[in-house]
């Protein structure tokens, strides 16, 4: 008997210990999957900030393409830092195929990033011939964006909670991205357009043979201000010279048909010489007929003294007569 009583309090003991190495391992296993789940989270939250900035970077307005490029190539090396960062992950074995994927979205953001840098000067450039193909690869370039969108989301994203729920782990969240903000990127001549490639807007296929609508285009400025002035032609305007100085210019479709991307730019010159100060806006449509105010802020502190201004509604596909399309100014900028 006691023989017997000492052998079942040798198993029961045994049981307990197995049960509770199985428990601490599954506990172990449990929080590894977990801790994996926040870690590319964390990461991919980052990524989707880097290319946010990149985006905003490629898109405003008053920056010089030396600059652009700098600023493009810094958001390529931070790329590469969190892909390293991603490399160095605590990854559990069944975590191993949604890590490839992972690995694979953000080579493709570091990749495309630098590909970009490339070519942006290029596409900046006031020569066509030498803007126009550039932008054509930064849009094949933008694919890859999209496609590390999809390798996320239809790949690592499935995959993590596909392994969360198999381990019957509830209550996680599982990051999402969007790398690439929209399908316009996707379209060269929209790229054109919202990295200010001004000598690039026929980039695309088919964009330099479109005919226009019949019927007459075109576009007239009927006024300039800045604050509470309204610049006057041929005569000294006066302008609180400040960081925030913004134009407002007005301009009338003075065509029978609606204009979409309407450019409006002002560049100043300064009288004494020096670095021109070039800023542009656009009007996303304007209707036959109608009248139109843009605003167009400058990016940074104007040259203090005389300048001439030049504020111009940038020519639209069939317009033919431009005479009343700009108009000089001459200008003092005061502190």
């Amino acid at each position: 008997m006691r023989r017997l009583i000492a052998a079942g309090v040798g198993l029961a003991f045994v049981l307990v210990l197995v049960f509770g190495v199985n428990g601490c391992l599954d506990s172990r296993k449990e929080q590894a999957l977990k801790d994996y789940n926040r870690d590319v989270a964390s990461l991919v939250g980052e990524a989707d900030s880097n290319t946010d900035e990149f985006f905003n970077a490629l898109t405003t307005t008053g920056t010089s393409p030396v600059e652009v490029q700098s600023q493009i190539s810094q958001f390529r090396q931070r790329a590469k830092s969190q892909t390293n960062q991603a490399k160095g992950f605590s990854v559990p074995s069944d975590m191993k195929p949604a890590q490839r994927s992972l690995l694979l979205s953000l080579g493709l953001l570091e990749e495309t990033m630098g590909k970009i840098a490339e070519k942006v000067l290029s596409a900046l450039s006031n020569d066509s011939a030498t803007a126009e193909p550039a932008v054509v690869s930064i849009t094949g370039e933008m694919q890859a964006f999209l496609a590390a969108d999809v390798v996320y989301k239809r790949r690592t994203v499935a995959l993590v909670k596909q392994v969360l729920d198999d381990n019957e782990i509830g209550g996680q969240s599982i990051q999402t991205s969007e790398f690439l903000p929209n399908f316009g990127w996707l379209e060269a001549s929209i790229v054109a357009r919202r990295i200010n490639a001004d000598a690039a807007r026929g980039a695309g296929a088919g964009a330099t043979s479109k005919e226009a609508a019949p019927g007459t285009h075109g576009h007239g400025l009927l006024g300039v201000s800045v604050g509470d002035v309204t610049l006057t032609p041929g005569q000294a305007n006066r302008i609180p010279a400040s960081s925030n100085v913004t134009f407002s210019a007005k301009v009338a479709n003075q065509g029978e048909n609606p204009e979409t991307d309407v450019v409006v730019m002002v560049t100043i010159t300064p009288t004494g010489g020096g670095k021109d100060v070039m800023q542009r806006a656009s009007i996303d449509q304007t209707a036959a007929g109608s009248e139109a105010t843009v605003q167009i802020p400058l990016k940074q502190s104007p040259p203090i003294g005389a300048a001439k201004v030049k504020v111009e509604v940038r020519k639209v596909n069939g317009e033919e007569n431009t005479k009343n399309n700009s108009q000089e100014y001459a200008v003092n900028f005061e502190r």
